[in-house]
């Protein structure tokens, strides 16, 4: 019934768009078949006359307006955190039935920093970061965002999801010859795996009772000094994190950012910009042991 109305809408594809998403989202798309038809109505709004339209609002467009923020003048997340499934990458782990290895990497070009790695095949599925998941990547690779680390946050629903996501995490290149794994994990925590990912005891599907937590405790991070992406499609992550994840001396937690179609290059700079403007300086010091 969403559908036959997006149609009958008289209005141009975006706006009939901003309909479809205001009749769907306070349901959160429950199930397979529910989403599945969201994402149909979604392409049957674009005509191909709207596609072109809008075809300079593209990748490098979006990323040449970030090159341009004054970085200089921004606060940055102690610590950025990724949901994986349909945030971080395009394909959901529990619909995946093959843990990729080396024979199953895809080559291509890695945003212009050379050729690497830039999809694994699960069986037939291929498993890509989004765009603005590989931006934020290679500027932090590059050191753009000053004393900012990264991890994960999924609840990957089966152990066999949580070893597929892991393995492409070990197989998907930034750069060329630096794997995901290598940044976040070799990089950043020397080699320990902080990330929390599934939902296997002492995890469970409410990352904002156990991954969160989790997370504060080992990497001493706050969580008012956290940027978090996911996607909330089976449920609302941010909104629980943002809730029950909070500062007693501020009342903050992290800033959060909804990607119901995947990790952006817009999306990504709304999240540095949203985080920026939530940032507060506690007492002139910002040390977790003196503040936690």
């Amino acid at each position: 019934s969403t559908y036959n109305k997006l149609q009958n809408i008289n209005a141009p594809a975006h706006k009939r768009l901003v309909v479809l998403f205001l009749t769907t989202s306070t349901n959160m798309l429950p199930s397979l078949y529910t989403r599945s038809a969201f994402l149909f109505a979604v392409a049957s709004a674009f005509q191909p006359s709207s596609v072109i339209r809008h075809s300079s609002f593209t990748y490098r467009s979006i990323s040449r307006k970030i090159s341009h923020l004054n970085m200089s003048k921004m606060t940055f997340p102690e610590l950025c955190v990724f949901d994986l499934d349909a945030c971080f990458w395009d394909q959901e782990m529990y619909t995946l039935s093959k843990i990729p290895d080396e024979s199953n990497i895809v080559k291509g070009d890695l945003n212009g920093h050379g050729e690497g790695v830039i999809g694994v095949m699960s069986g037939r599925s291929r498993i890509s970061l989004h765009k603005g998941s590989l931006l934020a990547l290679q500027s932090h690779h590059a050191d753009k965002y000053p004393d900012m680390k990264v991890c994960f946050a999924s609840s990957a629903d089966t152990p066999l999801a949580e070893q597929i996501g892991r393995a492409s995490l070990k197989l998907l290149e930034v750069v060329p010859g630096t794997t995901v794994w290598d940044l976040v994990v070799g990089r950043d925590w020397d080699g320990e795996d902080v990330n929390q990912i599934g939902r296997q005891p002492p995890l469970s599907a409410n990352k904002s009772a156990t991954h969160f937590p989790i997370l504060r405790e080992l990497t001493r991070v706050r969580y008012d000094r956290m940027l978090f992406f996911d996607d909330c499609q089976w449920g609302d992550h941010c909104g629980e994190v943002e809730r029950a994840c909070k500062e007693r001396q501020t009342g903050r937690g992290p800033a959060t950012i909804r990607t119901p179609y995947g990790l952006g290059v817009e999306e990504w700079a709304e999240g540095l910009d949203k985080y920026a403007k939530m940032f507060q300086p506690i007492d002139g010091a910002d040390n977790y042991d003196i503040k936690k």
